[in-house]
């Protein structure tokens, strides 16, 4: 059964959140602010539904130029390993595009590799991190 598509969706915070809490193993109960963080830094997301219900979701952020970031790749997973994570990313692609960016760029775990560069189409690249927020990851992160 194929998915819907649909680009900067009304956001539902407690419906993306307990996606994003399934997806990444996290609190169903939190409630992270979506829609006052999308709509203010976000140049597009885009979910995936099934009769209405968010089986998947994506966002790119951007620097108001040539450069913009996939963020937040999630996938229910009853819905994984079906294709809906890289139709979110294409999608997320041609809104990139038609907006002007040059670039997308995306940060992932060493095992979302194949994801990302065989099915999604990104090239690896060297890239610095440097974690900001001790505190909040712990100190042997």
């Amino acid at each position: 059964m194929p998915v819907e598509l649909v680009s900067r969706f009304p956001v539902d915070d407690v419906q993306l959140s307990a996606l994003h809490a399934r997806a990444f193993g996290g609190d169903v109960e939190q409630v992270t602010p979506w829609a006052e963080r999308l709509g203010r830094y976000a140049l597009t997301w885009v979910g995936a539904f099934d009769a209405g219900r968010l089986v998947g979701f994506v966002q790119v952020c951007w620097d108001g130029g040539a450069h913009a970031f996939l963020l937040d790749t999630a996938v229910d997973p009853d819905w994984q390993h079906r294709g809906v994570g890289t139709e979110l990313v294409q999608a997320a692609v041609g809104d990139a595009a038609a907006a002007g960016c040059e670039w997308l760029h995306v940060d992932f775990e060493t095992d979302l590799g194949p994801f990302y560069l065989e099915r999604c189409g990104f090239r690896p690249t060297a890239a610095g991190l440097l974690q900001l927020n001790r505190s909040a990851a712990g100190p042997e992160s």
